[in-house]
């Protein structure tokens, strides 16, 4: 008698191997038998023309908070996803002083964009150490598994006090205190280490994320700590991230790779294609190979498409920036609409908009914002954009803009990706994917909860790369595994990742044909009502988590079988 039986699907077992038709058999929460499978089952899954793949692991969300009120961590929970780490990009909820909750929550409000009142409604802070906080993950009910890094941010202020926000240099002692917090997080369990060195993390008071600046001195003592105990990663926001300075990443990769090969752990960092230098991230590549040649294991986390704002009557768009806006913006969504239709109002709207601050017209250019649409197109043409439209309309492009945010009762959205699009496709993003020493990552699940939503991202590269992408296609194979095995033992995860037996009982049950995203609605289900986008999928007929479904069609079952990871396995 097994628990579970998943019957006749085709299984693409993540590593790398060609599709084949099979059962899957999982007991105690582990797979035990993988074929033709004999005998009954106490639960029964018909996989008949349905995929059968390995539990999606994200490597990089930012659920810290969340975790401790939200089971299912939605949206993430959505997208196939059975492993998440939190804790990235040097924010986090410990250690803290019981008088700096607050800080804390304005640290990760500035950097992740997650309304700060709902992190002080939603978090029944119960911990100070990190030891204590990893405690109250492991109690705090959860359908997926959670591993964690040690965040530099909250180490280096608690240890350094105000010195320590403000970026000021550390003393031996400083340092020799940081690296005693982050060896007994990961002798509680953590994951590793996180840290961020762009100066766009900034606190909600516009600090720099402590560490931003720290020299290599507090970095290598720091991180010496993983090399000593033999286990964990040390995780980064790099400086350049965002071409703010050209010449940061090959800075950054001297060390990065320097301190790889001193612990012999792996370094894992940011990586994307920004406008300001739009080859950079092909040499930080080559760098990598090399690094790689010399055992220093520097690996780059890629994202899976473009890093993207959603422009909406819901959040924000270049018209909210006009003199006249203040009293729309009081109304309601369909208030609002009913007197954007207004000729008058909009005829005052366009007077003004041209004049708006140069800094933001960066991020409302209607040269490089597409209408999403209800299907959601994540690599539009050139052509598709609301300035290229409008010439070839032969209409004012902020007239067209104006219009298209009214579009579906003003619910339509806007794209405007930041990242990964210089030239109007994907073609650097499937470079990066591709290179031997990148793992996928980058989904920012739970955060930037105003801007965008790309905790989707794990659908996205099943539906977008192995199937919809009219060229340039990627084997479904190869990126199953991208997102699963590789992500898995990036992390040490190895009890995960693939369908083998005697691995984890974490699977998915895929309609690939019927696969697809849902487009971002706008919601206030946040503690304290706070508001973030999220994203639905259709397509995932059960998702399973150590052998119990725990959605079906995307809709909770009420088990919780989800774990606290503690340590590499």
């Amino acid at each position: 008698m097994f628990d579970l039986i998943i019957k006749g699907g085709s299984v693409v077992d993540g590593t790398g191997a060609p599709a084949r038709t099979a059962d899957v058999a999982i007991t105690d929460g582990t797979i035990v038998e993988i074929g033709e499978v004999d005998g009954a089952a106490r639960e029964t899954v018909d996989a008949d023309g349905a995929l059968v793949t390995p539990g999606f692991v994200d490597p990089h969300t930012h659920f810290d908070g969340q975790v401790t009120w939200d089971p299912l961590l939605t949206p993430t929970c959505w997208h196939g996803v059975t492993t998440i780490v939190l804790g990235n990009c040097g924010v986090g909820f410990a250690p803290v002083h019981p008088d700096e909750h607050a800080w804390l929550i304005g640290l990760m409000e500035g950097v992740e964009d997650i309304p700060g009142a709902a992190l002080s409604a939603g978090i029944e802070w119960g911990w100070e150490s990190y030891p204590e906080y990893l405690d109250a993950v492991m109690h705090a009910p959860k359908i997926m598994d959670v591993g964690s890094l040690v965040p530099h941010g909250a180490v280096r202020a608690y240890v350094m006090g105000e010195r320590g926000a403000k970026n000021q240099p550390a003393t031996a002692d400083d340092i020799a205190g940081m690296a005693a917090i982050v060896r007994d997080g990961i002798r509680a369990g953590a994951l590793g280490f996180s840290t961020s060195r762009t100066i766009a993390h900034m606190a909600i008071d516009g600090e720099p994320v402590p560490g931003t600046y720290a020299a290599e001195d507090e970095l290598f003592g720091i991180g010496a700590v993983l090399g000593e105990l033999g286990t964990g990663v040390f995780e980064l926001a790099p400086a350049g991230a965002l071409g703010e300075d050209l010449a940061a990443p090959e800075r950054e990769m001297a060390w990065m790779r320097k301190l790889a090969g001193a612990i012999h752990r792996p370094v894992s960092f940011v990586l994307t294609q920004n406008d300001h230098d739009p080859e950079s991230w092909r040499r930080m590549l080559e760098l990598c190979a090399q690094a790689a040649a010399e055992g220093a294991p520097v690996r780059p986390q890629v994202h899976g498409r473009s890093v993207t704002l959603l422009l909406g009557l819901q959040n924000f768009h270049p018209f909210a920036y006009c003199p006249s806006w203040g009293r729309l913006g009081l109304m309601d969504l369909d208030a609002r609409v009913a007197e954007m239709r207004k000729p008058e109002v909009k005829a005052q709207l366009l007077r003004e908009v041209v004049n708006i601050d140069a800094k933001m017209t960066q991020f409302v250019d209607p040269e490089r914002v597409f209408p999403l649409g209800v299907n959601p197109d994540y690599e539009p043409r050139r052509e598709d954009s609301i300035a290229a439209r409008a010439r070839a309309q032969q209409r004012d492009a902020w007239d067209l803009y104006y219009d298209t945010l009214l579009e579906d009762s003003g619910r339509q959205l806007l794209l405007r990706p930041l990242l990964n699009y210089t030239d109007f496709n994907l073609d650097a993003v499937r470079e990066m994917l591709e290179h031997s020493t990148t793992a996928w990552g980058l989904s920012d699940g739970g955060a930037h909860c105003g801007t965008t939503c790309d905790a989707s991202t794990s659908t996205f590269m099943l539906t977008h790369w192995t199937r919809d992408r009219d060229h340039g296609r990627l084997p479904l194979e190869w990126v199953i595994r991208k997102i699963t095995k590789q992500t898995a033992e990036l992390f040490g995860l190895n009890d995960r990742g693939t369908l083998e037996v005697g691995k984890l009982g974490d699977v998915n049950v895929i309609d690939y044909d019927r696969l697809r995203l849902v487009r971002p609605e706008m919601v206030h289900d946040l503690p304290g009502d706070a508001r973030r986008f999220i994203q639905r999928s259709a397509g995932y007929l059960a998702t399973i988590k150590r052998g119990e479904v725990v959605l079906r069609d995307g809709e909770d079952q009420g088990r919780r079988p989800g774990e606290l990871l503690r340590g590499m396995r």
